[in-house]
């Protein structure tokens, strides 16, 4: 093994339970030397569920990911690389949250996002907390890129489409997040995929907008039919544009992730998602990988799992999403390398 980048607490010193949880037992960003800085990655949680529609509970999500965390090691078995050799990562804590108000809320995730350090180089992975959190770092990965004119592209795990304008008199909840986002300049609907939808829906309507934007939408059904194709045929497209990635946890069928707000049964299976996921890393550019700038994991309610199943899978898919970067920046150093 090579030299560390993020150094772990040793477990067979201080063991996994014991200490304070951070994702994976990363290093708080208070405690990252200046000689250590800047950071590849911050992970940081949103704990706050004041748009949700049906099950509250997802403000607990992030204490408990970040609980179940504490068993996710560095080394990646599919991938053949060691996580914190490659990135410098660090957890940076929370987020205030607005519990009373959505739209407020996602001002003040916003703002602190906007806020951590070195926005040129650091990366966000926010912990939700429902989905209108990712309004709030997708509005900060955005103006730490510099505001790209034409909007990042998505990649988009869900069951639902999250493209609806109005949910009871609100336009900002966790069934409109996009639609916000491509009004805001943010997102590209044309390069949005979204990957894992389901029925039933409230009406057919609820397709309009994405159809009418160009969104790629592959339903659980068509995936099963037809495989991965329409998703290479995608990241091929892609190309090295800068992405972004959400995952909602309802993606998962209830009987793989039963702690959710919004369970649609008929969804993927916890190893077709790790797949899927994995898929990611042979993507863009020469299959060196998509180029993920900023992602979240949201929609995991607590009180409605079981065992820790949902909150130990959201960990291993925030790791997933981390070792997709370690992979595309391995494979561009060995790039790199052979054109000396």
């Amino acid at each position: 093994m090579g030299s560390p980048r993020t150094i772990l607490p040793d477990p067979r010193k201080f063991p996994r339970f014991a200490g304070i949880a951070t994702f994976a037992r990363f290093p708080l960003l208070t405690q990252v030397s200046a000689e250590h800085r800047p950071i590849d990655w911050l992970i940081y949680g949103a704990p706050c569920d004041s748009g949700v529609t049906y099950r509250p509970g997802a403000r607990f999500g992030p204490r408990a990911i970040r609980d179940e965390s504490q068993y996710v090691k560095p080394y990646h078995l599919a991938h053949d690389v060691v996580l914190t050799e490659v990135l410098s990562m660090a957890d940076a804590g929370d987020a205030p949250v607005e519990v009373f108000g959505c739209q407020k809320n996602a001002e003040a995730v916003s703002a602190f996002a906007e806020s951590l350090p070195d926005p040129s180089h650091t990366r966000l992975l926010m912990l939700g907390g429902d989905h209108s959190n990712t309004l709030a770092n997708m509005r900060a990965t955005w103006r730490r890129r510099g505001k790209p004119g034409k909007g990042l592209a998505l990649l988009h795990f869900d069951a639902h489409l999250d493209t609806v304008d109005v949910t009871g008199g609100e336009k900002y909840s966790h069934a409109s997040p996009f639609i916000r986002a491509v009004e805001e300049g943010i997102l590209d609907p044309r390069r949005m995929l979204s990957v894992g939808i389901r029925g039933p829906l409230n009406t057919p309507a609820d397709l309009d907008f994405a159809r009418r934007h160009g969104v790629e939408i592959i339903t659980c059904d068509q995936w099963r039919a037809e495989g991965n194709g329409r998703i290479e045929s995608f990241l091929g497209r892609l190309g090295d544009d800068e992405a972004y990635l959400t995952f909602d946890i309802d993606c998962i069928d209830p009987a793989f992730a039963p702690g959710t707000g919004t369970p649609s049964v008929g969804g993927f299976s916890s190893a077709e998602v790790l797949s899927l996921l994995r898929l990611l890393a042979r993507g863009g550019s020469a299959g060196r990988g998509v180029n993920v700038v900023g992602a979240d994991v949201v929609e995991v309610l607590p009180d409605r799992d079981h065992a820790g199943v949902t909150s130990l899978l959201a960990a291993h898919i925030a790791f997933e999403i981390l070792c997709l970067d370690a992979v595309r920046r391995r494979s561009s150093s060995s790039v790199r390398a052979s054109q000396r």
